[in-house]
């Protein structure tokens, strides 16, 4: 058998009795890594440790795990402008939050003989919602469809992440906003008219003139 040490140092070929014999003297565990491999390899470790490691990367491997599922955006070959910039927004929002976008265009008779027109607004979406995907699949012709997918640039775990990064940011704002609007007698917040704050901004400037 070939004989791995501990720090991954090569021992060579060694009878079993010997490896044995080390693994005792050095009170660690005779693992066989490549049972396959002609001759066998084993590796002298701490087994408990090994298998404690082995573990937590799996662990940590699952959580970076996408978890991506796919939506589905369709458009028809004639699509009016608000229409689209809904599919958008839309496709936009799913990127966003780390989901992957299958978008379909859906041909209606002479349609599929013009699939040039099809590429091209597939195209034109990519490019809108470049900022937070990038294409997966190109553009193909599918029956009497065409289709793409679109990938999100970041995964669920780190769009996750981003969210609850903003959060605090949105806490602060809002504060921030409460602390400098005016309140009434019970303490209350209140928003104040556009000629009152107008009022107000001049009075401060009288006053200001008068302290010059």
């Amino acid at each position: 058998m070939r004989l791995v040490g501990p720090n991954g140092e090569q021992v060579g070929i060694v009878r079993i009795e010997d490896a044995l014999r080390l693994a005792v003297e050095a009170d660690l565990d005779l693992v066989e890594v490549a049972p396959n491999a002609r001759p066998p390899v084993c590796k002298l470790m701490d087994f408990g440790k090994y298998k404690y490691e082995a573990a937590v990367k799996a662990r940590e491997a699952r959580k970076k795990q996408t978890n991506a599922s796919l939506k589905e955006v369709r458009f028809r070959l004639k699509i009016d402008t608000h229409d689209y910039e809904t599919k958008v927004r839309n496709a936009h929002r799913f990127l966003s939050s780390g989901d992957k976008v299958k978008a379909m265009i859906q041909f209606r008779g002479r349609e599929q003989q013009r699939p040039e027109f099809g590429v091209k607004l597939l195209q034109q979406f990519a490019e809108d919602v470049a900022d937070v995907g990038v294409i997966e699949s190109q553009p193909r012709q599918d029956g009497r469809n065409m289709v793409m997918v679109v990938g999100p640039l970041k995964s669920k775990a780190e769009s996750r992440k981003a969210q609850q990064e903003k959060a605090p940011r949105r806490q602060r704002r809002q504060q921030r906003l409460d602390t400098s609007a005016p309140q009434d007698a019970s303490g209350q917040t209140v928003a104040a008219s556009a000629p009152e704050a107008m009022r107000r901004m001049a009075q401060a400037s009288k006053d200001q003139a008068k302290e010059g």
